[in-house]
């Protein structure tokens, strides 16, 4: 199993999916107890969701599980939400606060994690936005997420539907931010913020430089948006999916269309 995945193609907008992979190399899975075998923290089909939604898009995907080490999160361990609850660069727990491993990895197979699984995954993802950038003058990275909307150890209440993350309108231009906020708030029926809970994990952080011509935007999808439930089997709602899949061809249409006004030559 190879720990990333790439379909590329000739726009401006490349798609980061770092967490709809499934994949446990087996002397991890025999590590994790019931629970962490369950991977209840999965971005349970997020990238059937924004498959054919945009042409010439770019994905790159990480095939590994993010309990074999979290691909959006900082490889020096640092949290991104210092006091507030969350999971690290190898979860210890899960998002409900409780332990997934029968023997937890130390720090020199974390090491060999980040080497093996978190590293090549953002090689490639660093590699595609290069070549897009070279091509168009500008890459917007659009990082696809998804997590359950009631997470009492996470957060209060419910989760909006559209959680816009651009770590506080840092990570992408103005109108970036402005343009997928307001196709979102413009969608009957859901429910958006913009840097509430979610501003952005370490990947919309890293390479989220404006001046530089890479442009990085999070989305962080309510599971309850598109799947039947919000708890296993994790199915996949078609008619819900088809619903949200309208305006989420809507942005990135949008934010492939604005490349050329944000410095681009396409």
């Amino acid at each position: 199993m190879t720990p990333v995945e790439i379909s590329r193609g000739e726009g401006p907008v490349v798609l980061g999916l770092p967490h709809t992979g499934t994949w446990l190399p087996g002397d991890i899975r025999t590590r994790l107890n019931d629970r962490g075998r369950g991977l209840e923290d999965t971005d349970w089909h997020i990238h059937d969701l924004y498959a054919g939604l945009l042409p010439g898009v770019t994905t790159v995907r990480a095939s590994f599980h993010r309990y074999v080490i979290d691909a959006n999160r900082d490889p020096s361990g640092q949290s991104l939400y210092p006091g507030q609850n969350t999971t690290g660069l190898v979860p210890l727990t899960d998002f409900d606060g409780k332990e997934i491993w029968d023997s937890p990895p130390d720090a020199g197979e974390i090491e060999a994690r980040r080497a093996a699984f978190h590293a090549p995954y953002h090689a490639a993802l660093m590699a595609e936005l290069e070549r897009v950038r070279a091509r168009h003058g500008i890459a917007i990275l659009y990082d696809c997420h998804s997590i359950r909307s009631q997470i009492p150890f996470l957060f209060d209440g419910t989760l909006p539907d559209f959680n816009i993350g651009t770590n506080n309108g840092t990570t992408c231009a103005p109108d970036i931010e402005t343009a997928v906020q307001e196709i979102c708030a413009a969608s009957e029926g859901y429910s958006t913020v913009v840097n509430g809970r979610f501003k952005g994990g370490w990947t919309t952080r890293h390479y989220g430089r404006p001046e530089t011509g890479i442009h990085a935007i999070q989305m962080e999808l309510a599971q309850s948006t598109y799947l039947t439930a919000e708890h296993a089997p994790w199915s996949y709602d078609s008619a819900k999916a088809a619903r949200l899949r309208a305006p989420l061809t809507r942005i990135l249409q949008r934010l492939a269309d604005m490349a050329p006004q944000l410095g681009g030559s396409a």
